[in-house]
């Protein structure tokens, strides 16, 4: 395919904030996890597939629970842009939710 760019696992943009490496980052309508760590402006590589561990509150998961990001960490979705789905149950004690992106 002559229009072919890349596969989309992974793009470069300018990090709309300073980002550290595992950081949810959110840019308009696109949701990903920062594979670099980067300063405003500068260009970080942004995971947009792939399952990882991402901080959560007090909130109980169960697999195939829908989440957003608040606050740099996944929370029931609500109002906000969908970061994945939960593909591992994470009870209130926890820290982290198993994510699948997309």
């Amino acid at each position: 395919m002559k229009n072919f760019v890349q596969p989309g696992d992974s793009i470069t943009l300018p990090a709309p904030s300073a980002v550290t490496s595992g950081d949810i980052v959110t840019v308009g309508a696109l949701v990903g996890v920062a594979a670099t760590d980067a300063e405003t402006g500068e260009g970080m590589a942004l995971a947009t597939r792939g399952v990882f561990d991402l901080p959560k509150g007090a909130e109980v998961f169960t697999v195939g629970d829908v989440v957003e990001a608040s606050g740099g960490a996944v929370t029931a979705l609500d109002t906000g842009t969908r970061v994945g789905i939960v593909v591992a149950a994470a009870a209130s004690g926890e820290t982290t939710a198993r994510v699948m992106l997309g």
